[in-house]
């Protein structure tokens, strides 16, 4: 079905259709991919899904010292938001290679 000026509108909405099928099962597939970030020299190391959940936190025993609790507590917020940044990154990568050029609002929010 043809609107004005020849625009395909039953082609448009298969595109988008076909689009939003390859979303949901990107989205389905990241919840498996991992990404790490780690504070302290590796003291401290967070996992993040693609799904932009932590999915664990590794602590080597030398960086706990009870004494200093604030440290680790920096050292934990680093490396989460080291991987929470690093799965934002894959994940819009992911999503950029389904629709390509087009920005669509709210997607890589």
């Amino acid at each position: 079905m043809k609107g004005g000026g020849g625009f395909d509108v039953q082609g448009l909405m298969k595109k988008a259709q076909d689009m939003q099928r390859s979303m949901a099962k990107a989205q389905e597939e990241m919840k498996e991919r991992i990404v790490e970030g780690n504070s302290g020299g590796g003291l401290v190391v967070a996992h993040a899904n693609g799904a932009r959940q932590i999915v664990g936190i590794k602590i080597d025993p030398k960086a706990v010292d009870p004494s200093d609790i604030a440290m680790m507590e920096d050292l934990i917020i680093a490396a989460v938001n080291q991987a929470m940044e690093k799965a934002q990154k894959m994940y819009e990568t992911e999503m950029q290679k389904i629709t390509g050029p087009m920005q669509i609002p709210g997607l890589f929010g």
